[in-house]
């Protein structure tokens, strides 16, 4: 047991590496990835229930401790990466599927995987957790309201349709994560450190089968939407932490609400894309996932050396 708790941290610690060897060998053998595309939303469906496992009381004591730093950090992914989606997709006139799947990865909540890169940033550990606790729990509602007010130009969306999907494929299976964990107390704590083994290997999947299902149109328009993507991303890093300055955050807030605004719950967005669009529609969610999943690392290692260089000063 304790090999395999090894080797789930070691894949958890390389997750960017497996991402983006996956997502290329997808695009290279799409065939032998195809058949993944059957298992989008119940993988997703064991992320979230792995939250769900994961997710304790004090979690949501920033909530009621800070309600004004938890709120700032909500509205800020809610209202930031919507409105840079909505504006990537004018800018760069971008055919419908693909502006809908640009503007859905937007909508999402933040993913786990911001928590981890803001422990290694050494930002606020607790208030990333609380917001993405909050934004995720928000998810049904704020996600396909959103995505109707913005990508309703571009292709028809049906509010409760993804309202029952969002509800389904994280509400649901988060619940019975919390069940789980009440029942089984202790014993949990095996599953637990195991999770970053089989989120990591639901992720890659998810991506591999999206890269896979679209292949084509990724050779034909794949660039643009890289770029589109990539853009999106840093405006997402760049105002979360200029939203933490404008408010008086310190520093350790500020780097907390980059991370948090820049990065996606990709898998979320590839599903819902998946199940209501097309596979087009799911590339912006894969490559977002491929992306961040490097630039939050190397943001991370900057703002690192940021909090070095503060404790510095002030000595």
């Amino acid at each position: 047991m304790r090999a395999l708790i090894a080797f789930s941290r070691f894949v958890g610690n390389t997750f960017a590496l497996w991402v983006l060897l996956f997502a290329i060998l997808a695009f290279m053998q799409p065939a032998w990835f195809l058949p993944l595309t059957a298992w989008i939303v119940p993988l997703l469906g064991l992320i979230m229930f792995g939250m769900g496992l994961t997710l304790k009381a004090e979690d949501f004591r920033d909530v009621v401790r800070r309600p004004i730093a938890v709120l700032i950090g909500v509205l800020a992914q809610f209202i930031i990466m919507p409105c840079a989606a909505w504006l990537l997709c004018q800018a760069f006139s971008l055919p419908p599927e693909v502006a809908v799947g640009v503007i859905l990865v937007g909508c999402c909540p933040g993913g786990t995987a911001s928590n981890v890169i803001t422990w290694f940033a050494r930002g606020d550990l607790a208030l990333s957790v609380a917001i993405t606790s909050v934004t995720t729990l928000l998810a049904p509602l704020m996600t396909p309201a959103l995505i109707w007010l913005l990508a309703s130009e571009w292709l028809p969306v049906s509010f409760s349709a993804m309202f029952i999907s969002i509800l389904k494929m994280v509400l649901l299976p988060i619940v019975l994560g919390l069940v789980a964990q009440r029942l089984l107390g202790e014993r949990v704590k095996t599953a637990v450190d195991v999770l970053p083994l089989i989120s990591v290997v639901s992720i890659v999947a998810i991506v591999a089968a999206v890269v896979a299902a679209s292949q084509a149109k990724i050779a034909e328009s794949g660039l643009l939407i890289m770029a589109v993507v990539v853009l999106h991303n840093a405006i997402g890093l760049t105002l979360g932490y200029l939203a933490g300055r404008l408010f008086g955050m310190p520093l350790a807030q500020r780097k907390t609400l980059s991370i948090e605004v820049g990065m996606q719950n990709s898998g979320l967005g590839a599903a819902l894309a998946s199940a209501h669009f097309s596979p087009l529609a799911a590339v912006p969610s894969a490559l977002f996932s491929v992306w961040h999943n490097l630039s939050g690392p190397l943001l991370a290692t900057v703002y690192r050396r940021m909090g070095r260089d503060s404790a510095k000063n002030e000595a």
